[in-house]
């Protein structure tokens, strides 16, 4: 199984075993290399953003808390704020357009060796698509633009309380329908 393997391989890198962290190297660059090129839209920096996140794993393993939740979705948080620093760092903003279509990230996420957490995948990916056309927009520009609620309330021209409003239901839907999978 995965869960407990992950378990062990993480435990191993916090005591500093290479094999177990190229293990989970193996297991998941390419999810993270997916998800930071999603983000940031260039392959070297995408490069870069998941040797960053894997040194950060190396180096924070043993911050990691299994009771708390699946290696997978710990280390994607990582590999989305590395990549979200990054534009920062390199001051640059996707450009807001209809090629940079979130649908395409949840075609690269899921590994097609892993049946239940492709379900898992496709059922966010569902609960996303049922949305409000308004709340995926801000889901959006949330997660993956990495805009703040003032930012996205500028780019789309609401009221800074209808983007909270929305994104806070939105979010408070996906957990819903998350939870009931």
């Amino acid at each position: 199984m995965i869960g407990p393997d992950d378990s062990k391989l993480i435990a191993q890198v916090a005591q500093g075993n290479e094999r177990a962290f190229l293990a989970i190297y193996d297991r998941y660059a390419s999810r993270v290399h997916g998800l930071t090129l999603h983000i940031l839209g260039d392959p070297m920096l995408a490069e870069e953003a998941t040797q960053d996140t894997f040194l950060k794993l190396w180096s924070r393993a043993r911050q990691y808390l299994a009771e708390q939740g699946p290696l997978l979705p710990w280390l994607l948080t990582i590999a989305r704020r590395v990549a979200l620093d990054r534009l920062r760092l390199e001051a640059r903003r996707p450009m807001l357009s209809d090629t940079n279509d979130p649908d395409d990230a949840w075609q690269i996420l899921p590994d097609s060796e892993s049946m239940s957490e492709e379900s898992r995948w496709r059922s966010l990916y569902f609960a996303v698509q049922a949305l409000h056309p308004d709340q995926r927009k801000v889901i959006n520009l949330a997660y993956y633009q990495g805009l703040s609620q003032s930012e996205i309330a500028e780019v789309l021209g609401w009221p800074l309380g209808t983007v909270k409003t929305r994104l806070r239901t939105a979010m408070e839907k996906l957990r819903e329908d998350w939870n009931n999978k």
